[in-house]
């Protein structure tokens, strides 16, 4: 999954440089979207329970285990991805 965000976002940026700046917007919702499920996906696989209608929508609630997501008992590596992802959804402005 990390391997196709990576390039999901050289692809973004290379198609931005290379088409113009009016096709960078596009490419970074995609960019953004893909960085949303990825984060979300780790934390469903750890028991959390979503509570905006998008994530609940896309993911479910079945089986859900915690409320908070500080509560989520969540290894090492899957912590520093979370964070990694946070940093590129900001760098790239998602909401």
């Amino acid at each position: 999954m990390r391997t196709i965000i990576m390039r999901t976002i050289f692809a973004a940026l290379a198609a931005g440089f290379v088409l113009g700046a009016s096709t960078a917007p596009s490419f970074a919702q995609d960019v953004c979207q893909d960085l949303w499920v990825e984060r979300n996906s780790i934390y469903k696989a750890n028991g959390y329970c979503f509570k905006t209608s998008r994530a609940i929508s896309y993911f479910g609630n079945a089986g859900c285990l915690y409320d908070n997501e500080a509560s989520i008992p969540m290894s090492r590596a899957d912590r520093a991805r979370v964070q990694q992802i946070r940093a590129l959804e900001r760098q790239y402005g998602c909401r």
